[in-house]
């Protein structure tokens, strides 16, 4: 599992049958130089997940890769590899918080 900040939504048409009705978003993951730098930069190549959480454009997610992004799919097969598992509320690394969620920090 890894942590991305949510950059955009993905529109697919016309849209892969098993993907109809599922939100897609572009993830921008988060190193963990700019996790600790609380900069709210992410700096990883960006990728497309599925989000059936709802996050919002700025959001920090959670989410995993590979063939368990379609465990929440099965008994279905839905060709994704990416998957927003939650949304993150906070984050401490060492002894200081690096995230705190703040719903006035949140683009909609």
């Amino acid at each position: 599992m890894r942590l991305g900040i949510v950059r955009g939504h993905v529109t697919l048409t016309p849209a892969v049958p098993q993907l109809l009705g599922l939100t897609l978003v572009v993830l921008e993951p988060v190193t963990m130089a700019n996790l600790r730098a609380k900069n709210g930069l992410g700096g990883g190549k960006s990728l497309v997940a599925v989000d059936a959480l709802g996050a919002a454009k700025g959001q920090m997610v959670a989410f995993t890769e590979g063939a368990e992004a379609a465990n929440p799919f099965w008994p279905n097969t839905v060709p994704v590899d990416a998957y927003c598992t939650l949304i993150v509320d906070s984050i401490t690394t060492g002894n200081s918080q690096s995230l705190k969620k703040q719903e006035s920090e949140v683009q909609q």
